[in-house]
């Protein structure tokens, strides 16, 4: 069975970067990460960013684009997701999904746990 792991959230300044890591693993690897979603505090689960297998179309929410690019490296069945120029209201737990190519989370069958951003003032 396929598991999805987070990685590379942490506490950043406002202008700041980091890149979050999902990586599929188990004993098979049939299913590709295709998507980024976060959750900001008190609020509902929203879409970030997708990528189809190969790279080749990539999608992102109006209030990241410009500043997150996603990215994927089939070989490894990882993707990533580089946030540039962070705000505070990109504080959020980020998840990577599985299983559909689209910007509704209920749409996905597989997700992983999560990965805390905060970006301070």
């Amino acid at each position: 069975q396929v598991q999805l792991v987070e990685s590379g959230g942490g506490l950043v300044q406002a202008g700041g970067s980091l890149t979050l890591s999902c990586a599929a693993a188990g004993r098979t690897f049939t299913i590709r990460p295709m998507a980024w979603f976060r959750q900001p505090p008190g609020k509902e689960r929203e879409f970030v960013a997708s990528i189809s297998p190969g790279g080749y179309n990539t999608y992102y929410a109006d209030s990241v684009k410009g500043r997150f690019t996603i990215s994927r490296d089939d070989a490894k069945n990882t993707m990533y997701l580089q946030m540039n120029s962070l705000k505070p209201e990109d504080t959020a737990v980020y998840s990577c999904a599985a299983g559909a190519m689209s910007n509704t989370p209920r749409d996905y069958g597989y997700w992983g746990q999560g990965t805390q951003v905060t970006v301070s003032s």
